[in-house]
């Protein structure tokens, strides 16, 4: 019986070292699987926002941006191209690379402005909306992926999130994004223009996004350029 006893508690005890050393590894992978949002990019395009990340059952790692035919594409970033080609599934498709932090994809162009190798400027007009590749209407796909783009995507980052981070004023100074600024007591309403969300628009409007779209009747967080909404009770 004692010899059970021992090879009992010396089982007990290897159970016990393999479980920590798996949850350690877990650990260390998950810290060092942390993303962290970028705050330097701007909107790639003007259009209507039309898909978001995450959605199709998680396997959409972008944004979709819908707006006319040759609507003009912008780099998000500063970097170099580090692919300008055509792909079955992207289409017409441009990736850049940002210092090796971040690299952006813009696909389903109709044109493409750069070659690989190419650096470009933030802003800088690198390709023409379409709807080539795996698509069935006119817009821009757009990711960002921390350090950079794979096959499985697991570095893909929300773009609105991002984007929403590039446009946050600092601590205590006003939001500084020109006709986007809105002081709910001056006024009753607002029109969504192209690249607002309900969070962007709750924040400058002083509500949460909650009371936003109660007051609304909103029963999703999508809007659309050209949508008035409205921000005092009883308009």
């Amino acid at each position: 019986m004692q010899d059970y006893g021992k090879r009992f508690l010396i089982a007990l005890l290897v159970a016990l070292c393999i479980s920590l050393l798996f949850i350690g590894g877990t650990y260390s992978q998950a810290a060092e699987m942390k993303k962290e949002l970028p705050g330097e990019f701007i909107w790639p395009a003007e259009g209507v926002i039309t898909d978001y990340f995450g959605t199709r059952g998680g396997t959409h790692k972008g944004i979709d941006i819908a707006a006319p035919l040759n609507t003009e594409i912008k780099a998000a970033g500063g970097g170099a191209v580090s692919k300008a080609y055509t792909s079955n599934t992207y289409g017409n498709v441009i990736f850049i690379n940002h210092e090796g932090r971040y690299e952006t994809v813009y696909a389903h162009l109709n044109k493409i402005l750069v070659q690989e190798g190419d650096s470009v400027k933030k802003g800088q007009i690198i390709g023409k909306m379409g709807t080539t590749g795996y698509s069935t209407g006119v817009h821009l796909h757009f990711e960002i992926h921390q350090h950079k783009w794979t096959v499985q995507k697991e570095f893909a980052l929300d773009p609105i999130a991002a984007l929403e981070r590039s446009h946050m004023p600092a601590a205590g100074q006003p939001e500084a994004s020109g006709n986007r600024t809105m002081d709910k007591k001056a006024l009753d309403s607002y029109v969504v223009k192209a690249g607002d969300t309900l969070w962007r628009i709750s924040k400058q409007a002083h509500m949460s996004v909650e009371e936003l779209k109660e007051m609304n009747g909103l029963t999703s967080d999508f809007v659309q350029a050209g949508q008035v909404l409205k921000l005092a009770a009883g308009n």
